[in-house]
């Protein structure tokens, strides 16, 4: 009988961390959700938003390319205002051209972000950039309907 403890306990034991090393790990693969959920439904100034809806370029984060919900951090570059959610974002924005331009789902264009007519398209609130309303219109069209 004694030497079954030592033996459950270490079982007890493997099995305790291995479950917190795999709570960590998937805490750390949802936090960005985690927070960006937190955002638009803390937020007052949120609003509900539907696949397919334009929104505010001041409420997307330019470098994650999601809809946030609430007003991000400004970053001008060349005379243009471009948007990101923290510190890393706006340090990114000015250095990091990839990050300033998106393709145009439709006419598969380079857009300037900056320029852009943004709408969100995915459950999650991702986004994509549309060099024009009609584009815009288009895909909404043909891709969500």
């Amino acid at each position: 009988m004694r030497k079954i403890i030592p033996f459950a306990l270490s079982i007890f034991l493997f099995v305790s961390c291995s479950n917190s090393t795999e709570k960590a790990t998937e805490t750390q693969q949802t936090d960005h959700e985690r927070v960006t959920s937190m955002q638009m439904q803390t937020d007052p100034s949120s609003q509900q938003v539907a696949l397919g809806d334009i929104v505010p370029n001041e409420l997307v984060c330019m470098v994650n390319n999601d809809y946030m919900g609430r007003e991000q951090l400004e970053v001008k570059v060349n005379g243009k205002i471009y948007y990101g959610c923290c510190d890393m974002c706006q340090d990114r924005l000015p250095v990091d051209e990839s990050v300033r331009v998106a393709i145009d789902p439709i006419s598969q264009k380079q857009v300037d972000k900056a320029d852009a007519v943004i709408a969100v398209t995915g459950e999650r609130g991702e986004v994509s950039y549309f060099e024009n309303k009609e584009n815009h219109q288009k895909y909404t069209e043909t891709v969500l309907n």
